[in-house]
Parts: structure tokens; sequence; C-alpha cells
């Protein structure tokens, strides 16, 4: 098994720059997963990295070899498409030994991986069978178990879930997470669905317009996102965030957002000084905004728009002037749209952002 990196990497279409100075380093057998909108170039550092595209600068290394002059057939790759690319006509034991039979393995040897790789997968029933006869997560296991019984070096996964309905998705994020951590392959995920990175990988790589944003743990990326980008991307419902003004009052640091104000704690208060920024963006998870009994210190007294029970939580949504905010409350908690709220902040788990740059603060 090897490790994957990738040095200050480009690629351009013509006038489009489709990744823009690319760098990160994945260690041996992680689970990483791509995650950012499309067209911000995910997909294409996946196609850099399997050898289907050539950087026009920047270096690919597995392990300590640089691959970019290295054939795709000799990378020791394994990809794994949205739309599974199985051959109709062929049955689940033909499509997984296909690509051995071409690189020249004995009847013996195939045989044992792909019966390995189907017992591994659960579908030896299904060896017989053609893809027109499976369903979406059975299709799935059968592109997973062609591209196991490579025994690759690195696996490469296209948003492989896309396609599969919401239930079987969360089954098959689970399956696949197993899967990966039993083989030990080290694998590169790509995906828009920054749920699916979260609850996968081991390291989750940001990207926007071509560029990488942040690289960390889930933990990491949403506790202390690099900039407002990444807040606003990583999490369910999104961050709130507003606009506020940093002015002295009687000896307070305070963020004046014009509907209200808040008081920093002292902490917080220097580290915001030192920042030296006169606007910043705020931003409070929704399970950091809490409900108040009446006005305390910096409650701010809100319109209730919206509940929207998901079952174990009530999303609720509320406004005050332009500003509006979402929170995470207990279900049946009695709260109807019209009503009026105080809300508070988890003032500890703030996250504030320079007002120009919008990179992180606190």
């Amino acid at each position: 098994m090897v490790s994957v990196r990738l040095e200050h990497v480009i690629k351009k279409f013509g006038e489009v720059t489709a990744v823009s100075d690319v760098s990160f380093h994945i260690p041996d057998q992680e689970l990483a997963v791509i995650v950012g909108p499309s067209g911000c170039g995910k997909t294409t550092v996946l196609r850099l990295i399997a050898g289907l595209e050539k950087p026009d600068s920047g270096k690919i290394y597995f392990g300590k070899t640089c691959v970019n002059n290295v054939p795709i057939r000799e990378r020791g790759i394994a990809m794994v498409f949205q739309d599974y690319a199985l051959y109709p006509h062929m049955s689940v034991y033909d499509n997984m030994a296909f690509g051995l039979r071409n690189l020249g393995y004995s009847v013996k040897e195939i045989d044992h991986r792909v019966k390995k790789a189907a017992q591994l997968l659960e579908i030896q029933q299904l060896l017989d069978r053609k893809p027109g006869q499976l369903s979406g997560g059975q299709r799935q296991r059968v592109a997973l178990g062609r591209a196991i019984v490579r025994e690759p070096k690195v696996f490469l996964w296209d948003e492989p879930l896309s396609n599969l309905d919401a239930k079987m998705r969360v089954t098959m994020r689970a399956e696949l997470r197993k899967l990966q951590k039993e083989l030990k392959i080290t694998t590169i995920h790509v995906t828009h669905d920054q749920l699916e990175a979260m609850t996968m990988a081991d390291r989750v790589i940001i990207m926007r317009a071509g560029k990488v944003e942040q690289v960390g743990k889930p933990e990491e990326v949403y506790d202390f996102p690099a900039n407002t980008f990444v807040a606003g991307f990583i999490g369910t419902p999104p961050i709130n965030l507003f606009r506020a003004s940093v002015v002295g009052r009687k000896g307070s640091l305070v963020l004046d957002a014009g509907e209200f104000s808040i008081t920093l704690p002292a902490e917080i208060a220097r580290v915001v000084r030192k920042a030296g920024c006169s606007e910043v963006i705020v931003g409070v998870r929704p399970e950091d905004v809490l409900l108040t009994e009446g006005r305390q210190k910096n409650a701010l007294e809100m319109r209730i728009d919206l509940v929207e029970p998901v079952g174990s939580e009530d999303f609720l949504y509320m406004s005050t002037g332009a500003i509006r905010f979402v929170a995470k409350v207990p279900p049946k908690a009695g709260l109807a749209a019209g009503k009026k709220v105080f809300v508070t902040f988890r003032m500890e788990r703030v996250h504030i952002f320079d007002g120009k740059t919008e990179r992180a603060i606190v």
C-alpha cells in the first residue's frame, strides 16, 4: 500500500484553470474524501491521480514515486464510477473477472480472487446473474468487486453512491467505510455530499473553484473552519453567518450587527483585538443557538418564521429585522410560527472571520 501526495498541481483546459496549485497528502491506508460544489475540480483531481489526465505542472506521488509519466495500468489503481460501468451482456462473475483476464491472470487465480471478493461483499449468490437483474445496491457491490479483485495500491471512487436512493446511500456509506478498513487500501473518494464526506472520511479535502480550501479530519473542519466557505459548506443546517462591526464600549469589545449587539468574553476579545479587524463575519452553528427564559445578557429577541420537524429534533427558523437564524431544538417544544423568543449563543463556540478576507480569526 502507498500514500498519495500532490505538490502544486495545475491543470488547464484551454483558458479554463480546472485545478489551481493543489497540494495535499493522504497517508497510507487512509480514506480521504474530496468534497465541494459542482465544478470545483474534484473529479479532475481524481482523474489526474488515476492518470486519465496529465497535469500541466506539479507532481503526483504514490509513496516516494512520482507517477506523472507512469501509464494508467502500471499505477496500481482501481476506479469505481458513478454509473458502475458494468457490461450488461456479461454475468456478475464475468464482469468481475474481465480486467484480470485482460491482464493475463490464470483461470485458477481469477476464480480465487472473484470468489474471495464476492464473499467479502456478500454477493456469492449473484455471480450468475446479469446486471439488469440486480438492484442499484447490488450493482454497486459488483462494481466494487471488480475493483477489489485487482488488489490495487489505491482505490479511486468517483461519486459511487449518487445513483442510490437515500436509504441505500446510508447503508452503503457504512459498508464502504467498513470495507475500506478491512482491506486497508488507501482510498480517495469524490463526492458533492458533505454529509457523506463527514461520515466516511479519515481526512476531508474541501475544494472550491479549483483550489483546496482546507484539509483536515472531519471534526477539525467542522469545529475549526478555515474560512466562511468551509464553515457554510460543512454542516446541516448550514451555519448562521452575519456581519458585524467591532466596537469598544465601556471597556468591553462588542460586535454590533445593527439589529443587535454581542459583548465578547475577555478571552475572545483579546484575539479579535489582536487581529485588528474593524468588520467581522460571525458564524454560529444551529446547535449553538440557545433559547432562553426571558431577556438575558446578549439575548436577542427573534420571531419564529417556521418550525421544521425532522424527528429527533426540530429546526427553528427565526428572524430579527433582515437577519435570519436557524436553531436546532428538542422536538415538540411547544414552539410555533409567529411566536417571539429570546436566544443567546454558546460564545465559546462562536466563529469569527475577518470581514475582508473571510479567513478565520476565532
